[in-house]
């Protein structure tokens, strides 16, 4: 059912879906989604959940806590393209969200706080002299997620493959569209 309401939200938006939208899709009728879930906003959260524990996941892993600040920032791209190519609709659900309900305020605050924890990564890579430092680090770890989250917009699969696109990405957020970068 999860799936179902994620794969709705992302296609018709949350507040434009209905019980009755999510029961027709999942081929069961109203009253059996209630006996699993109190109502859509559990679905939403259901939805979200994925997105969030998947983002959260990657600052948890070896490659995104120890080395140079640039690697793991790197690290940290590559996984975040990973996270969305696979968890396309929960990501896409997490990403447009407007903060309407409860459950929307707690995803946004969640994003808010992986933002910061990148931004402090972009700034750390700064620091030490890894990358550009005459932009404010904020404004670099939000451009770089927004050229990540952006993908939500046009990726399909069958377009390339995961691994492509991490690769595609990471060449342009970390060298540019120059031949041969200084």
């Amino acid at each position: 059912m999860i799936e179902v309401a994620a794969h709705l939200f992302t296609e018709r938006g949350y507040e434009a879906t209905s019980m009755a939208d999510l029961s027709r899709a999942a081929g069961i009728a109203k009253s059996s989604i209630y006996h699993h879930v109190p109502g859509k906003e559990a679905l939403l959260r259901g939805a979200l959940e994925p997105a969030i524990e998947g983002l959260f996941g990657i600052l948890s892993e070896s490659p995104a806590q120890d080395g140079a600040p640039v690697e793991r920032l790197r690290h940290i791209v590559r996984r975040q393209v990973e996270v969305l190519t696979t968890e396309l609709p929960y990501v896409t659900s997490l990403l447009r969200l407007r903060g309407n309900t409860e459950t929307e305020c707690w995803a946004l605050e969640r994003r808010k706080v992986f933002d910061r924890r990148i931004a402090a990564l972009v700034r750390e890579a700064m620091d030490a002299g890894e990358i550009v430092d005459d932009i404010d680090a904020a404004l670099a770890a939000r451009l770089l997620s927004g050229a990540v989250n952006s993908l939500i917009e046009w990726y399909r699969p069958d377009r390339a493959t995961p691994a492509e696109l991490v690769a595609v990405v990471e060449r342009m957020a970390f060298e540019g569209l120059r031949e041969n970068p200084a």
